[in-house]
């Protein structure tokens, strides 16, 4: 490998075919803004350096903010003058990787045989080529008579090109490795086409002088497709998420249905674990061993500990420990934290609250803000009120506290260990250890109340 290796990322172009007013390399893919996919293959190719050319005022050095060198392009048009926006660190360099920001799909491996391919050959430049794209559009590569690269002929434009040229199958991906001096000397003599200074212009000059020129042939055109419309980003995102799941599946996880599932790039998964259908998996979320996930369950940053189960749930910022169950249909919002071996069941909310040890919390109730201790059961309907119009209040639930159906836990409130209360009961006041709470309305019945004759009624 290439000592003092620089790689150059072209990060500039706000990218109007995406119709958005996000700029294009900042447009996610599994999660990952598709320009840090390129970075994270750079340095897992051994870069030394990683330097970024923006445009300012775009927001993608601000969105980088210090994880890479940034070189602000503030003159010129086209690839050219992008490349000699860094010349400082060009200048410093022995060798030079130019890669596309809006091309996620590179790999590190293609990157280092690019770069071992430049070094054997002792090229000043190296083209990375491909012969398995439609080439249209593409720059075509003219070999001359020994197969040596003599120039690259744009087609973005065809006025000019010849048919003999239009035929050429082998187009350049617009990856290079260059001798860093090499590529300086040439940029300089590179003249303008169109009101665009084109770094495929140093090709010719670099001949001239006498430098060998060398192309390096891939087969992998994953790492070509580039970027320029929602319709390609998809195709990007397709690809990126089969990727994923290749390599979560390489690692023992199960997917019952994996077309149907996403998984974002920084997300982690233990051996053994099953993915079911309609699964989404996002951000920082990380996922044990041994668990069950879904199916339709979407999971943000969360974390699921080692035998966990989630059926049919929302979960975001939340935590499952251990063997503990939630859902089916249930709802575990930002703080709400599982502790071993806790249910969480259907139709279910949980907020900023602690669920105990073996704690259950079976169906239709709300718990917000609260501490439930170990081994408790919270009865249907159970509900922590815990604002009052200004302030929001905790309410705290002992061990093997069992609530009766209905019940309206009004905070600020302690609920003692060993405690129970009524159905129906609304609990204003603190209940001492292995007490019973109900607060007791007087049923009445109305004789009468429908005065209509029974074939009048309703069925």
């Amino acid at each position: 490998m290439a000592r003092d290796l620089t790689v150059l990322i072209m990060a500039a172009g706000h990218g109007t075919r995406m119709r958005s007013s996000l700029p294009k390399v900042l447009h996610p893919v599994c999660g990952r803004p598709m320009i840090e996919w390129v970075i994270a293959a750079a340095r897992e190719a051994g870069a030394d350096r990683v330097v970024c050319i923006t445009r300012p005022g775009e927001g993608v050095a601000e969105h980088l903010d210090g994880s890479v060198e940034i070189a602000e392009q503030t003159e010129g048009e086209g690839t050219g003058a992008a490349v000699l926006a860094a010349r400082e660190a060009l200048a410093a360099s022995q060798t030079a990787v130019v890669l596309s920001g809006d091309h996620p799909l590179v790999s590190p491996e293609l990157i280092k045989s690019l770069i071992d391919a430049h070094v054997r050959a002792e090229a000043a430049a190296t083209l990375l080529t491909t012969e398995q794209l439609d080439p249209a559009g593409y720059g075509r590569v003219v070999r001359g008579a020994d197969g040596s690269v003599e120039r690259i002929v744009e087609t973005k434009h065809t006025d000019g090109v010849s048919p003999e040229e239009l035929a050429i199958r082998e187009i350049n991906i617009g990856t290079y490795a260059f001798g860093a001096a090499d590529l300086l000397d040439a940029l300089d003599a590179v003249g303008e086409e169109r009101g665009e200074r084109y770094l495929t212009g140093v090709i010719p000059i670099i001949r001239e002088k006498g430098k060998n020129l060398a192309a390096h042939v891939t087969a992998d055109t994953r790492s070509a497709m580039g970027v320029n419309t929602r319709a390609d980003l998809l195709e990007i995102e397709r690809l990126a998420r089969l990727d994923l799941i290749e390599r979560h599946a390489t690692a023992g996880v199960a997917f019952t249905a994996p077309g149907t599932v996403a998984i974002d790039a920084g997300v982690e998964i233990g051996a053994d674990t099953t993915i079911g259908s309609g699964v989404t998996l996002t951000g920082a979320t990380r996922v044990g061993g041994g668990c069950t996930i879904g199916p339709q369950a979407t999971i943000a940053d969360s974390t699921i500990e080692e035998g966990a189960t989630v059926l049919h749930a929302v979960l975001t910022e939340a935590h499952v420990g251990p063997n503990a169950s939630v859902g089916p249909f249930a709802y575990l919002r930002p703080g709400a934290k599982l502790a071993e071996g806790s249910k969480v069941g259907t139709f279910v909310e949980v907020k900023n609250s602690n669920i105990g040890p073996g704690s259950k919390v079976p169906h239709l109730s709300y718990v917000g803000d609260a501490d439930v201790g170990e081994g408790s059961n919270l009865g249907a309907s159970t509900i922590t009120a815990n604002y009052d119009g200004k302030r929001k209040h905790r309410t705290a639930i002992g061990d093997g506290v069992k609530t009766g159906i209905h019940t309206s836990l009004v905070a600020p409130l302690t609920v003692g260990d060993g405690a129970y209360t009524g159905a129906g009961s609304v609990i204003r006041k603190d209940v001492p250890d292995g007490s019973l709470a109900y607060s007791d309305a007087k049923q009445r019945n109305i004789e009468g109340y429908n005065p209509k004759p029974a074939e009048d009624r309703p069925e």
